[in-house]
């Protein structure tokens, strides 16, 4: 068992890296975003407009209660940048993975989540520059995917999400709460936080994610050496997740530290603890339930394995919709 002392020894140590790391490599371009408490149940607080930090302008929300802006990549269940996560235990942790490479971020008996990382190699270091570009969800016989189109040069206006269903595209309109809901599963549902590039995945009783698509800025690629050309700024998601019926015997990168009895690995007395494992959480494809320790074995799980386990998704035609083939 993790001790409170930990957990927020963890949070502490992660929010101050963030501050270190934002004197200019968190800036991006333009103003930070606005962001306003959605809940009516908060009267003081609803609808009152803040601005994001700017250490976290694309993942930040209003916590209604405290009627202050938060940053998302710094609650327990984040997913962000060179993917720095935050567990369910509250400790923060680094896990490069490999570029190019599928990982298993959570695995559990109804429940399997893979990401898919892109990256650059910098010849000083002995690790790939790493970020998730795409994620796979299985649960029960169903398939979502959830991905960031290549980009070369970002602009917040234009859209960059890629998204399916059982290997059929979804064309979700442009604007803030514009929703899609499955006909076939009505408790799938996919909304628009904001009005492009952002969206909320759900599952009813099982999962919630909030996903945004961001770019590597020419400031980050200077301060961290990225060496990010004009043809890519490495366009990826920023996730954040909530789970509503996971058992003590979960596993992944991220669903291990939701485990009923798991204890940090990783050394908190670095600046960047890592978390290791890239032989065991590697899966052979995007839509693969095949890691190591893969606990996956959800209704229609073994034929569904086989159905989609070659299935690849990308941008379509100049760059717009989403195209999956096996």
């Amino acid at each position: 068992m993790v001790s409170m002392a930990r957990i927020f020894m963890g949070i502490g140590a992660c929010a101050l890296l963030i501050m270190v790391l934002a004197g200019g490599a968190m800036a991006q371009n333009g103003p930070p975003k606005k962001v306003s408490c959605e809940s009516k149940e908060y009267p003081k607080c609803y609808d009152l407009v803040h601005v994001c930090p700017k250490y976290c302008r694309d993942s930040c929300e209003v916590d209604c209660v405290t009627c202050k802006p938060v940053c998302k990549c710094d609650q327990p269940g984040a997913v962000c940048r060179d993917p720095r996560f935050i567990g369910g235990d509250g400790i923060m942790f680094y896990f490069h993975g490999k570029k190019d490479r599928d990982f298993c971020l959570l695995s559990d008996s109804n429940l399997h989540i893979n990401a898919h990382f892109i990256g650059k190699r910098n010849p000083a270091m002995k690790r790939d520059f790493t970020w998730v570009q795409s994620i796979a969800i299985l649960f029960d016989n169903h398939r979502l995917f959830v991905g960031a189109q290549k980009t070369a040069t970002w602009d917040e206006a234009v859209d960059r999400l890629a998204l399916t269903f059982d290997g059929e595209p979804i064309f979700l309109p442009q604007g803030k709460g514009a929703q899609w809901q499955s006909t076939v599963l009505p408790s799938v549902s996919i909304t628009r936080s904001h009005d492009t590039n952002g969206v909320i995945v759900e599952v009813d009783g099982n999962f919630r994610i909030t996903t945004t698509v961001v770019p590597i800025t020419k400031e980050e690629s200077r301060v961290h050496g990225y060496d990010v050309t004009d043809e890519d700024c490495m366009a990826h998601l920023n996730l954040g997740f909530k789970f509503y019926s996971l058992t003590g015997d979960v596993t992944g990168v991220l669903g291990q530290t939701y485990g009923k009895n798991y204890i940090s690995r990783v050394n908190m007395g670095v600046a960047m603890p890592v978390m290791g494992g890239d032989r065991e959480f590697a899966v052979t494809s995007l839509f693969a339930a095949d890691c190591e320790v893969s606990r996956f074995n959800g209704i229609g799980a073994s034929s569904g394995n086989a159905e989609f386990a070659s299935l690849s998704c990308g941008s379509g035609i100049g760059g717009r919709g989403v195209v999956c083939e096996r």
